[in-house]
């Protein structure tokens, strides 16, 4: 008997103009970010600072934090394809055989930023909001960051939701008698998409994949790829308590007014969270084979939660401060 153990079977993306595809994922992007602006709106508010700054905050974080994310997944995950691919570091494309950009330019295809490392995009957004102060020298770095971290929690779960959709960053093979246990049957690693449409004889990966999953033909198919964990959700849900925590510890106690204590406080929970469910992702590459015993996400978070527990317990008054 099974509780919840399923079948995945989305396509990711939500519609297509022209060349264009709008994905789930990148949908949940925005979400995070106008998220994230309405609150930092109400914590500027009550902080009383303009709405010029906070325009100007948007844009630097949002740029930060998209080339973080980016160049984070290229040089700690997948540089040994980039330093190939330079052109796709940059641009939301990929090498493709036969595919065709814009109609003429043969060899590539449109994919969107699919490639974002959250820890290339916490070490930006630190390096964009020291920038930004200083333009605005009316607000300290830490005093934001102790703001930002709100915000930056949701848009942490928006985002793993988004790896959900994409069926990307799945997790280890479970046994299917695991209440959770899903079967990804877009995983690029056990069913590629030139796999599924070779075995199918469809023409396009998304028919492919429906085929696999419907059509009782392909029931071998079907039952030879393997349910797994769906990481992403455990994140997901795990960054949500993240962010509960600290807006209700900024709305509700002191704790905002301790310098460092919140940009502290989520730097340790958020990478613990992230070390813990590494244990049931499967290998999304990097170094990890070179170091060995833990993985490379793990390896990366180590240093974020030591530093966040610096910044918790570092005596410093307990005042408001800019």
């Amino acid at each position: 008997m099974y509780f919840l153990g399923f079948n995945w079977n989305p396509e990711g993306t939500l519609f297509k103009i022209g060349f264009i595809q709008i994905k789930y994922y990148n949908l949940l992007w925005i979400a995070a970010f106008v998220v994230g602006w309405f609150i930092m709106k109400r914590i500027f508010q009550r902080e009383k600072k303009s709405m010029e700054q906070l325009d100007s905050l948007f844009i630097y974080t949002v740029v930060s934090i998209m080339l973080g994310a980016r160049l984070g997944h290229v040089f700690f995950y997948d540089w040994a394809y980039y330093k190939n691919h330079l052109l796709e570091i940059l641009l939301p494309i990929r090498e493709s055989a036969n595919s065709s950009l814009f109609g003429f330019i043969n060899g590539y295809e449109f994919t969107g930023f699919t490639g974002l490392a959250s820890h290339g995009a916490t070490i930006a957004a630190i390096i964009g909001v020291w920038l930004y102060c200083r333009k605005w020298d009316n607000i300290g770095v830490v005093w934001l960051l102790d703001r930002l971290v709100i915000p930056s929690a949701i848009g942490a779960s928006f985002v793993r939701i988004g790896n959900f959709f994409n069926s990307e960053i799945n997790g280890k093979i479970v046994d299917k008698s695991f209440f959770l246990a899903t079967r990804f049957i877009r995983d690029s690693d056990d069913m590629p998409s030139y796999k599924a449409m070779a075995l199918t004889q469809e023409k396009t990966a998304g028919a492919a994949y429906n085929a696999i999953e419907h059509n009782p033909d392909f029931v071998e198919v079907l039952q030879s790829i393997p349910y797994r964990h769906p990481a992403q959700l455990y994140e997901g849900v795990c960054y949500l308590f993240v962010f509960v925590i600290l807006y209700l510890l900024y709305w509700k106690t002191d704790k905002g007014n301790k310098r460092g204590f919140l940009f502290g406080l989520f730097l340790a929970l958020l990478f613990s969270v992230r070390f813990v469910v590494e244990f049931f992702k499967k290998s999304q590459g990097g170094f990890e084979e070179n170091l060995g015993l833990f993985s490379t996400g793990q390896w990366l978070s180590i240093p974020m939660i030591v530093l966040g527990i610096l910044f918790m317990y570092k005596p410093l008054p307990s005042t408001r401060y800019h």
